[in-house]
């Protein structure tokens, strides 16, 4: 006798898809069809932000559903801690939109998937313990993404969640990309590159595969935010990137240093410093931030007329032109250029000083088009006499985790 359930999934099912952090809930609500690789584009996405605990702000529901964003203010009970009040709501919410349609999975975006976990798997209490063991690499991210996850199965109580992972885009990272040079003992012990960003680099090299043949060739992503790095993909497989054994390597970020001298560290333990007090300053006083003195928002760096906002700004190009050339190096040349994320989707200042310190390569920027690129649709902005193809593309890692936690679904129906 047929099962039901899954001849329901074989027909078509939605599927929530979050990301859970320290102060927000991205959300968004997707539906996927048995006879398609793809899941539809987002239906319904949102945001809760104002979730830090003893904050004086407001918790703040964003939701946009059929073109119309509407906007409320959450109430907060005083035996209630900000993360429940949230999801409460977005419960509250999914059940509306849904209204009886069944609700097939939930897919989390987790940070870091260590040595142990390497593609989607569906939580339980026993993966969440081993994934909290790797919380001290990624301090920004993972716990937050783990207690979200946790309060999530108890509101969703009847739904089964799934990690899916930023690691997992870089499981082909040759050996010489993911070691240090350090004794083989430390590798076996996990101590070695993973890179990040995977999720969204997974979704940049898979649609742009539909424009130009450029992305089956040498390509280099460049997911800039508050969080930054680069991925070199080659036939749309990762084979070099900024970030490593931790989220706080390689390009300057938003509030995070980058690259820094591990001698560094050493002194500043040699003058009594904490693991403490250099973990808050390296994850969240530095980057933008800390070099500007102003913020790290690059929209508010861009209006300051504060010296040290121009210098951060500088600063954070020119890792990024250093950087690019490594990895260009690694893949032998460079046919595409691809720039996500916030500040890559809108900035086009960057993008043009970024390509202008890459003219020897022969990336080539159209500054029309360039200006004209604001994140809204995937964009070529690179003038006809470029060697090297430049592109926009506005990322959707909550896509990206619903279409793999799709494909684990339909192998096992």
């Amino acid at each position: 006798m047929a099962d039901p359930q899954a001849e329901s999934r074989r027909k078509a099912g939605q599927m929530l898809a979050v990301n859970i952090g320290s102060s927000s809930i991205k959300f968004a609500l997707y539906t996927f069809h048995h006879d398609v690789k793809v899941v539809d584009v987002a239906n319904v996405v949102g945001v809760i932000e104002g979730l830090q605990h003893n904050s004086d702000e407001p918790i703040i529901l964003k939701i946009k559903e059929a073109g119309l964003t509407v906007r409320v203010i959450l109430n907060c009970e005083p035996a209630q801690s900000p993360l429940e009040a949230a999801l409460l709501k977005l419960q509250s919410e999914i059940d509306r939109i849904l209204n009886g349609r069944h609700l097939l999975a939930v897919a989390h975006r987790v940070v870091h998937g260590g040595k142990l976990f390497r593609g989607v798997v569906r939580l339980n209490q026993d993966v969440i313990k081993k994934l909290s063991e790797l919380n001290p690499l990624a301090p920004l991210h993972q716990s937050f993404n783990l207690a979200g996850a946790q309060a999530m199965m108890k509101a969703f109580d009847q739904t089964p969640q799934f990690a899916c992972f930023d690691t997992t885009f870089h499981q082909t990272l040759s050996p010489l990309e993911t070691h240090f040079g350090l004794p083989e003992f430390y590798f076996e012990q996990g101590v070695r590159r993973y890179g990040f960003h995977g999720l969204s680099y997974e979704y940049v090299s898979g649609r742009l595969v539909a424009h130009t043949k450029a992305a089956r060739g040498r390509m280099l992503m460049a997911h800039l935010g508050n969080g930054a790095s680069l991925c070199a993909a080659v036939d749309g497989r990762s084979v070099a990137t900024t970030m490593g054994f931790t989220a706080l390597d390689g390009l300057m970020m938003g509030t995070r240093c980058g690259a820094i001298d591990p001698g560094l560290l050493l002194y500043w333990l040699q003058q009594g410093w904490s693991v403490e007090k250099i973990t808050d300053l390296l994850y969240k006083q530095s980057g933008l931030l800390g070099v500007s003195g102003v913020s790290s928002d690059m929209r508010t760096l861009h209006e300051s007329k504060v010296p040290q906002a121009a210098f951060a700004i500088d600063l954070f190009v020119h890792r990024i032109v250093r950087d690019a050339g490594a990895l260009t190096a690694v893949m032998g040349g460079m046919n595409a250029i691809v720039f996500t994320g916030g500040i890559g989707e809108k900035d086009s200042d960057v993008r043009h000083r970024v390509c202008d310190a890459l003219s020897y390569l022969g990336v080539y920027i159209e500054p029309s088009l360039n200006i004209k690129a604001c994140g809204d649709r995937i964009a070529a902005i690179h003038s006809d006499d470029s060697a090297v193809e430049i592109w926009v593309v506005p990322t959707d890692e909550g896509r990206v985790a619903a279409e793999q936690v799709m494909k684990l679904l339909q192998q096992h129906d």
